[in-house]
């Protein structure tokens, strides 16, 4: 397998993630923008576990699991970030009608919180 090849095929998967993210936001779609947000972080780590481990990553969509699988070390505020922004996967696959809806203005904030991690996440490579 070519380790750079497979590292930038999953970089490359996190960018375009990331730029429908705000598409969707901009058009008013909060939780699949931070659906797409939460793709494009999980696809960036994958990058950092296929460059650490020099394998596939698993196919699993927890980013505080995948985070573990890398060399990286974040700081206690960037796992307290991966682990609450785990519930935009789990919320886009199986929407919860009790749950509160997220304003496009709560929901603008997180993306671009999620958009600055992926972007320590590629600089970290």
């Amino acid at each position: 397998m070519d380790i750079a090849k497979q590292v930038n095929y999953w970089l490359k998967g996190g960018r375009e993630d990331m730029a429908a993210a705000r598409s969707l936001l901009e058009k008013g779609h909060v939780r699949h923008a931070l659906f797409f947000a939460h793709l494009a972080l999980e696809k960036t780590l994958k990058a950092h576990v296929t460059d650490y481990t020099k394998a596939v990553p698993p196919r699993i969509h927890n980013l505080t699991r995948l985070a573990e699988m890398t060399a990286l070390t974040l700081t206690a505020q960037q796992r307290a970030f991966l682990l609450t922004f785990d519930v935009h996967q789990l919320e886009g696959r199986y929407p919860d009608p009790k749950q509160a809806r997220i304003t496009r203005k709560t929901g603008g904030r997180k993306i671009i919180q999620a958009e600055e991690m992926r972007k320590w996440l590629t600089a970290q490579l």
